[in-house]
């Protein structure tokens, strides 16, 4: 049987444990709490070993054989490759083939999923990028070729939680000087200009990289990659003073929501863009191997 060829989009947290549980690699891809709202690429979440940022895909093993084939039984088996928009000096990598960079738009796309044969596109980024799914989308339809987009659940309010959804950072940005005058942004560094008109306010901003111009005129950024604990997260809060939290409903673990929750900070909370029409959604690791294994017939989980 021909050996099925996947091509995992993004560098999250969700990504490269999905291709740690196709691969030969038993060794976990390091969980940095894949954190999209603080570096741009996954959203805070927990280590691959936790189960409440994976719902069921804390497992990063997934079977044997060579490298780059599948932890599914049977057959051929797959081959994956991941690719990663190369956004940050030192990107998290996952096991196996990796290629770093952008396609070029739809065109661009297409002609990579025809040239490299690709069977069959997962799409891994991050849940605020929009113009990524929106390209696989597109490519996926011209070429005929299967996309799964495998996404992290939201976040859910519970009770203590002060939050402002919005449905965007302009609206987000609008809605600060009326929440309190020193803020916590956590929407990653790419998201910094939305901001830099609030010049009255002070703000504190958590990347792994530095943002770059136009930014707020008071801004202080730290440089840190997680994972962030409760601890970690009030004590930040407490020596900047921080008055509201602004954040990206990325999903999975957030020690910042907790923390914000038990010192009663408001959190302006921005929702996720919506999805392509028609595109088959999986919210955990375990769903998007089932699937991978369902377009290659006579396979099974391994």
């Amino acid at each position: 049987m021909p050996q099925l060829k996947a091509l995992i989009l993004g560098g999250t947290t969700e990504g490269r444990t999905l291709a740690a549980r196709i691969t030969s690699d038993r060794g976990a891809p390091a969980g940095d709490g894949g954190r999209a709202g603080d570096n741009g690429r996954a959203g805070d979440s927990a280590g691959i070993g936790d189960r409440a940022g994976l719902s069921g895909g804390a497992d990063p093993s997934g079977g044997a054989g060579d490298s780059g084939r599948a932890g599914i039984g049977g057959g051929g088996g797959v081959r994956v490759v991941s690719s990663l928009a190369g956004r940050t000096s030192r990107p998290l990598l996952p096991p196996g083939e990796v290629r770093i960079g952008g396609f070029g738009g739809v065109d661009g796309l297409v002609r990579y999923l025809r040239e490299q044969r690709i069977d069959a596109v997962v799409d891994a980024t991050h849940p605020f990028a929009a113009g990524m799914t929106g390209n696989a989308a597109a490519a996926a339809a011209e070429t005929g070729i299967p996309l799964l987009v495998l996404r992290r659940p939201g976040w859910q309010e519970q009770p203590g939680d002060r939050w402002h959804r919005v449905g965007g950072l302009a609206a987000a940005a609008d809605l600060l000087p009326a929440l309190g005058s020193r803020v916590f942004l956590t929407t990653g560094r790419q998201s910094i200009a939305a901001f830099a008109a609030l010049d009255e306010l002070s703000f504190v901003s958590r990347s792994v990289e530095p943002p770059v111009p136009p930014m707020p005129r008071r801004l202080e950024v730290v440089l840190e990659r997680g994972p962030f604990n409760l601890g970690s997260e009030r004590e930040l809060m407490r020596r900047h003073r921080v008055e509201v939290l602004v954040t990206k409903d990325s999903g999975g673990a957030a020690a910042k929501l907790d923390a914000a929750r038990e010192l009663r900070i408001p959190v302006v909370m921005v929702d996720r863009p919506p999805l392509p029409p028609g595109v088959p959604v999986a919210s955990t690791v375990d769903a998007a191997v089932e699937w991978l294994a369902s377009l290659s017939p006579g396979t099974s989980v391994g």
